[in-house]
């Protein structure tokens, strides 16, 4: 799966999102994404993720076979 497919997906659900993916293995199934949204904040960690993860729902029973994620703020992003 390309990563502008996975960014556009990710921004339907979180549209502020700043979304950087690198692709870990060259095979376009291994992603690691980092996300940079207003609206995580007041969230938990793992509702960041879930948030994330049902807006790729159909694609991680499929073409995305494995997905990092590292979900900030943009005070949090700012801090380093």
């Amino acid at each position: 799966m390309k990563a502008e497919d996975i960014v556009a997906k990710i921004r339907a659900v979180i549209p502020d999102a700043v979304v950087e993916m690198k692709d870990l293995t060259g095979t376009s199934d291994h992603w690691q994404a980092s996300i940079v949204s207003a609206s995580f904040a007041g969230k938990s960690l793992i509702q960041r993720h879930r948030l994330v993860m049902a807006a790729l729902a159909e694609e991680m029973k499929g073409p995305i076979h494995a997905l990092t994620l590292d979900v900030k703020t943009p005070d949090e992003a700012s801090q380093g």
